[in-house]
């Protein structure tokens, strides 16, 4: 079975797991979430320029990261491996999330297991730890 989501979609998924997940994940695992300055300070602007009002998350700012071009990097401390994404690699690779995972996220069934899941789909292309 091949799922098909649009790329908002799997935005909108990978965003989520991020905000429930991350912290599990780099904790977890041994993995440590790196991004450049620059692109950070950018996004931040890019979204203040946006709505001025707005609180910003720093999910958000990833996002955003990644939407302006950037990448974020996932360094494995144990193997001393870095998995570099960019927006492309979460448009295609959500979808490749297993599917008891993925349908627990599209019917907002989702927990830190599932976030936990998305992350290392789009990251590692593939589910290793847990």
């Amino acid at each position: 079975m091949k799922i098909i989501l649009t790329p908002q979609e799997s935005e909108e998924y990978f965003y989520n797991a991020l905000c429930n997940g991350l912290g599990y994940v780099e904790s977890g695992y041994g993995l440590e979430l790196n991004y450049s300055k620059k692109y950070y300070k950018s996004a931040v602007e890019s979204l203040q320029a946006l709505n001025p009002d707005a609180q910003i998350c720093y999910e958000e700012v990833l996002m955003q990261i990644l939407r302006d071009g950037g990448a974020l990097n996932l360094y494995d401390e144990n193997d001393e491996e870095e998995y570099v994404i960019r927006l492309a690699d979460v448009h295609e690779r959500v979808a490749n999330t297993p599917i008891e995972h993925l349908m627990d996220m599209i019917g907002e069934r989702d927990d830190a297991i599932t976030a936990d899941v998305i992350i290392q789909q789009v990251f590692l292309n593939d589910v290793i730890f847990g």
